[in-house]
């Protein structure tokens, strides 16, 4: 009997590709060989070492114009005697190779979109997935089924081995079992998209999940096990030659071992994301991860790694800077290293620690007895305020704050705005704060964007004296109940910049013109994109909607008392900082009122889960779940037109914090496949905050660095931006493009290959200026 070692050590690290490894397979031939597929648009064979313990390049296949993202492989045959490679690609073609030459044998073709998953099986029979919602099955070159009933993209496929059963799992949650191109049974359970599928035996099979976990299904359809253990989402999983233990790889960057349905093993990466695991003919383990890196884990104490490249391979994750996604961590609260004589309690716990001035993370390995360090915390401190550069204004820090000056005998007011703002919305902002007329929204707007020396993104420039997304007059005060005629005071407006005059922007008078608007050199071309910050609608008129809720509540056949709008008064009046229990208890229980009389009750909550305190109450890990299930119900086509418009724009504010940004970027697929239908049907200004919504989850995939979910982003978008829009709309689509492909070439070959150049050509004859100049520079990245 061969020796092994208890646990998996690092065999070799392959750096033999330039991008991300998305894809894995063991091979027939050459014995102990794989097959890898990556976004470098290369698919290379990889062959042991006579010499050493590493592996060696045996041959790359060209072919595909776009990224590869499933590879498999066909069992040998009298006419391939070595078997035949099969790799997918994001160009929607599969193409086959055989070991002779890297050119392919012959292009499988049909797919509408990305062929994301590929699997083989008997008498030259493959499956495979797509993004187009559909699985295909395929004997030679020839389409023989098409599998269609998925709600949302097919990400993976299996075969079972016994009586021509298929299986599909999709971002509808769903596994589905097909027979002869019907479905014979649905799975559910999972609650995010189903990743990865791995066959056991003819009865049994696994799934893995962005709900972070692994499921164990009878084919029969009950699910009888589920295994957690992974802190994000998990992409593959993979079955050790026993046919029961299993290995899994995820977004946690990590690979975990489980045996004897138990997790026994995690082995840290350095790097962001373990896309794809597989386990070769004498079953060791291969990884491929988004820094472009294979990476092989043995048992065979003859093949393990020499002692410096363990040591490296250790201080590398030690290195790895970890993103901390929990707010603000404060290191004095943290133990210090003393902490970590103490045992873990579990396989992979983690532990964070103060090291000075830094902060470590800490995993615990059960087979090797000891915490290691897996990387430096980053990101959880922010500097102190006052190096910040920010201007305080009640409470809140912006990039400037203006002076405005209504004359002698009115006080100056102050005009906040930081430079991720929609200048137009801080307008609105502005003049709704000191109850000023509506009408002079472009005046405040265009001064912003003149002092600034930049335009980011605003509603539609001479857009009426009115809500600037909306269109909608109310909760606006009018004009005639402040100003006769809906005319400003005669009294000329005079401003100051916070670093100096600046021009009037309500009366056009020249008196306090800076000479740099003369003299000085042009004006800065505005940059739209890179978004990094959240749109989000802050705005509420608190006297209309309390005023509303007081005409409902006789209505509503609820419990609800003066006492207790009078609570959540408090509540929109006094901010986060003292929001109690009490207050968001009462605003649950209006969220139940019916939905004909429900809207007033949604801005409130649209204008509060922005507060901390609030987004984790309704978003946190226990409760977050259901919050956005009540959201997304609220999407309903057969819904409230006014409930659609507000429900968007709370979950466009839900991304202002932690909790909520982590429970949307999660839940992608659930919420983009409702606002895909309500699109359809939606109002222009319903539109502007769907548009707004798909940028917000651009900006934080980009924050987590997701390729997967810009690319789900980048195809909603040209769904969407097919149909009948307004500027607006197109605008924030344009710059949530530009915003996916900034430094990400494989998004902006996506973006090519998806032709949004035809969106490109028509929005550069907008008459709108911001939206012809973004659709150039955006025509401009991509040349």
């Amino acid at each position: 009997m061969e020796a092994t070692t208890s646990t998996y050590v690092l065999r070799t690290s392959i750096h033999g590709h330039t991008k991300d490894v998305r894809a894995l397979s063991p091979l027939y031939f050459p014995e102990g060989s794989f097959v890898s597929g990556s976004r470098d648009v290369s698919a290379k064979i990889w062959t042991p070492n006579g010499s050493d313990k590493g592996f060696c390049e045996g041959m790359a296949f060209g072919g595909h114009s776009n990224f590869i993202s499933a590879v498999c492989v066909l069992p040998p045959s009298d006419q391939f005697p070595h078997g035949l490679i099969l790799t997918g690609s994001n160009d929607k073609t599969i193409l086959a190779y055989d070991l002779e030459s890297p050119q392919p044998r012959y292009k499988l073709t049909g797919h509408e979109d990305t062929v994301c998953s590929l699997a083989a099986g008997k008498f030259g029979t493959v499956i495979s997935a797509s993004w187009d919602k559909t699985a295909r099955v395929w004997l030679g070159e020839k389409c023989v089924l098409h599998l269609k009933g998925h709600e949302a993209a097919v990400w993976c496929v299996a075969l079972i081995p016994a009586g021509g059963l298929m299986l599909t799992g999709s971002a509808d949650k769903t596994i589905r079992l097909w027979k002869t191109g019907v479905t014979e049974r649905t799975f559910r359970g999972h609650e995010d998209c189903v990743r990865g599928l791995v066959v056991l035996s003819t009865q049994e099979f696994l799934s893995c999940s962005n709900d972070f976990s692994i499921r164990r299904w009878m084919v029969s359809g009950e699910c009888v096990a589920t295994y957690y253990g992974h802190t994000g989402y998990v992409y593959a999983v993979a079955c050790l030659p026993n046919g029961r233990d299993f290995v899994s790889c995820g977004e946690d960057r990590t690979l975990r071992v489980w045996e004897d349905e138990n997790l026994v093993q995690t082995i840290t990466h350095p790097t962001q994301s373990v896309w794809t695991v597989c386990v070769l003919q004498n079953g060791d383990i291969a990884t491929g991860s988004s820094d472009g890196v294979i990476r092989v884990f043995t048992k065979d104490p003859a093949l393990v790694a020499d002692a410096e490249e363990l040591v490296a391979f250790e201080e590398s994750v030690a290195r790895t800077a970890i993103p901390a996604q929990i707010g603000d961590i404060k290191t004095d609260d943290l133990p210090g290293p003393e902490v970590l004589v103490n045992p873990g309690k579990r396989e992979g716990q983690m532990m964070m620690v103060r090291n000075g001035n830094s902060i470590e993370a800490h995993q615990w390995s059960s087979a090797e007895g000891r915490w290691v360090k897996v990387g430096d915390v980053v990101g959880g401190s922010g500097s102190a305020q006052g190096s910040s550069g920010k201007v305080d204004f009640e409470g809140k820090q912006y990039d400037y704050v203006f002076d405005v000056d209504l004359g002698s005998d009115m006080p100056t007011l102050k005009l906040p705005y930081s430079s991720n703002e929609d200048p137009w919305m801080a307008a609105h902002n502005f003049l709704e704060r000191n109850d000023l007329s509506q009408s002079f929204l472009d005046q405040v707007a265009n001064f912003i964007i003149q002092q600034t020396e930049q335009l980011t993104l605003g509603a539609v420039q001479g857009a009426a004296p009115c809500d600037p997304f909306t269109g909608a007059g109310r909760y606006i005060p009018g004009s005639e109940r402040n100003q006769p005629g809906g005319q400003f005071p005669s009294n000329p407006l005079q401003t100051q910049h916070a670093s100096g005059p600046g021009a009037d922007p309500f009366t056009g008078s020249s008196r306090y013109q800076p000479s740099a608007a003369t003299n000085g050199p042009p004006p800065k071309k505005p940059s739209y994109f890179p978004e990094s910050s959240y749109i989000s609608f802050d705005t509420i008129n608190k006297q209309g909607v309390f005023g509303k809720l007081n005409e409902f509540r006789s209505q509503a056949g609820k419990d609800v008392s003066e006492s207790d709008l009078k609570e959540l008064e408090k509540l929109v009046e006094t901010g986060d900082s003292e929001a109690t229990a009490l207050q968001m208890d009462i605003l649950w229980r209006l969220m139940q009122w019916p939905t004909g009389i429900l809207f007033p009750v949604l801005d409130i909550l649209r204008h509060v889960i922005r507060y901390p305190r609030v987004n984790q109450n309704f978003c946190n890990a226990k409760d977050g779940d259901r919050f956005l299930s009540y959201c997304c119900d609220l999407l309903s086509t057969d819904g409230q037109p006014k409930n659609h418009l507000l429900a968007v724009r709370v979950l466009c504010n839900i991304f202002q914090q932690p909790d909520g940004e982590q429970i949307l970027l999660k839940s992608l697929e659930q919420i983009l496949e409702r606002v895909s239908k309500l699109h359809a049907v939606a109002d222009k200004s319903t539109k502007v905050a769907i548009s707004s919504l798909v940028l917000n989850f651009v900006v934080g995939f980009c924050k987590t660095a997701d390729a997967e979910g810009k690319t789900r982003c980048l195809l909603q978008i040209k769904e969407l931006a097919e149909s009948n829009l307004d500027d607006e709309s197109i605008f924030r689509f344009l710059v949530a493009v530009g915003t996916a492909i900034t430094n990400d070439n494989n998004c902006k070959e996506l973006t090519r290959s998806l032709n949004f150049r035809e969106l490109i050509s028509k929005s550069a004859k907008s008459n709108q200026e911001k939206v012809k100049d973004c659709a150039r520079m955006l025509e401009e990245a991509l040349t």
